[in-house]
């Protein structure tokens, strides 16, 4: 779903949807599809397809908020069978906090995110996310926000989605 009423979600790729750690017992599975061949990245073949249908039954607005840029478009996007996202072009250098307090803690997409999101709701998953992240987000975004740790050796779970959904439709 889009638009400019509902929420924004900001996804993650690394951890969320590429599981990537110490793998559990028997190994990662291994999802056949786009971009996973021998001339892919050979983590995306982590990447579940069934994911997307998913994502996109969240009544949300999905963002892209990830390193992999425009490269999630290309490589990603095809495989969950999404559409073409927006993505969060990051500043060239993110500014550190003032090297005290919270601040000091801060994730370096945290300041980027709240300034895309330009006073909407969102919701952001990542595996990265600390209490200062939550901590700061709550303090400086005038409209609700969640802020959802993954665990990056599995990935979204069927818990994460409800997780997920309850938010949104309350949001």
């Amino acid at each position: 779903m889009t638009g400019p009423g509902l929420p924004l979600l900001f996804l993650d790729v690394d951890g969320p949807l590429i599981p990537f750690g110490a793998p559990p017992p028997g190994g990662y599975p291994a999802y056949p599809g786009p971009g996973a061949g021998p001339s892919g990245n050979p983590l995306v073949a982590r990447v579940d397809p069934g994911l997307g249908p998913r994502l996109l039954d969240l009544p949300c607005q999905l963002v892209w908020a990830t390193t992999w840029l425009a490269d999630a478009n290309d490589c990603l996007a095809p495989r969950l069978g999404l559409p073409r996202l927006p993505y969060v072009d990051w500043p060239v250098s993110e500014e550190p906090g003032d090297g005290t307090g919270t601040d000091a803690q801060l994730h370096w997409k945290t300041r980027t995110l709240v300034a895309w999101a330009a006073g909407r709701r969102f919701a952001w998953v990542d595996d990265e996310l600390t209490r200062a992240d939550r901590h700061w987000v709550a303090a400086h975004s005038p409209a609700a926000t969640l802020l959802h740790r993954v665990d990056h050796q599995v990935g979204l779970t069927d818990a994460d989605f409800a997780a997920l959904e309850a938010w949104l439709r309350t949001a």
